[in-house]
């Protein structure tokens, strides 16, 4: 017989039938910074007593607030499992302001990781140009912790990273260290400055003529608005970068994340499944249909 009484969300996440795609985990904030006025990065550790989840760079999760609902969400840590669950979240509805509001200890749902992550073997013995537009930048973050610790198997490393304005700058201090190694080109630019900015100003696909790369031996990732992404993409690939080797990570709605409902869906693919990273040969087409 019930009693009328709803279980905590530690005992939801944890008791009946066994854990699966659609089941979230339980984890809990172990750390909560402030990137800009609406932008937090959460670390998140297990509190159910299993294992850590373990995400390859450019995977993403369906993180639940308990009582609101729940966001796909770009994993922004590497891949080791030694290491906590980080996702850079910003609040821009009421899930999302609920999950930057959790503070340390709190508890929330995870599910995943889903989809397909960049491909990083591809980057060994190449050039690599990683173009990122405003949050775009959490999704290539761990991208760019695996190239500094295979720092000498690739080529010229170039980051490009547009903003909407300097207080919008993700990750700035880490930004400044990465600028300020002579093997790593790393360029911020802003849509807007301000009287404190020194900077470049302008769009970040004006950048792409100072990168330093070969195009016969460039792969490149990029993340942020579509049409950003698409505009790249089409820059290198008249370049000469080749297609296939232009990768992008495409951020429709994910809902479910096992392909059930449909709603990430782009012409033939569905991008919790065949993405959300695709490379610019399979996108390309599909970009280009306005329907779509």
């Amino acid at each position: 017989m019930s009693t009328g009484t709803r279980p905590s969300p530690e005992v939801a996440a944890t008791v009946g039938p066994a854990a699966g795609a659609l089941t979230p985990r339980l984890f809990r904030v172990a750390g909560r910074a402030q990137q800009t006025h609406d932008t937090w990065t959460l670390r998140l550790v297990p509190g159910d007593g299993g294992a850590p989840l373990v995400a390859a760079p450019g995977q993403f999760t369906m993180l639940y607030a308990f009582g609101v609902g729940e966001v796909p969400l770009s994993v922004s840590s590497g891949s080791s499992g030694a290491t906590p669950l980080v996702h850079t979240v910003r609040a821009v509805g009421a899930v999302t302001e609920a999950i930057c509001a959790a503070k340390p200890g709190d508890a929330l749902g995870v599910r995943g990781p889903f989809g397909r992550g960049w491909p990083l073997d591809e980057t060994l013995g190449r050039d690599v140009l990683l173009i990122a537009g405003g949050l775009g930048l959490a999704p290539l973050w761990p991208v760019i912790q695996w190239i500094l610790r295979r720092r000498d198997d690739i080529g010229h490393v170039s980051v490009l990273v547009g903003s909407r304005t300097p207080a919008d700058v993700l990750y700035r201090a880490e930004l400044a260290h990465l600028a300020a190694r002579p093997d790593i080109q790393a360029v911020v630019t802003v849509d807007a400055a301000d009287p404190g900015w020194d900077g470049r100003v302008g769009v970040v696909t004006a950048l792409l003529p100072q990168a330093r790369f070969d195009p016969a031996r460039t792969v490149a990732f990029s993340c942020g608005p579509e049409i950003m992404m698409r505009l790249t993409a089409q820059a290198l690939v008249d370049a000469g970068v080749p297609a296939h080797r232009v990768h992008l990570s495409m951020e429709r709605n994910m809902h479910c994340g096992v392909g059930h409902c449909g709603r990430c869906q782009l012409g033939p693919l569905l991008l919790c499944l065949d993405g959300p990273v695709c490379d610019y040969d399979r996108l390309g087409p599909l970009l280009r249909i306005r329907e779509l």
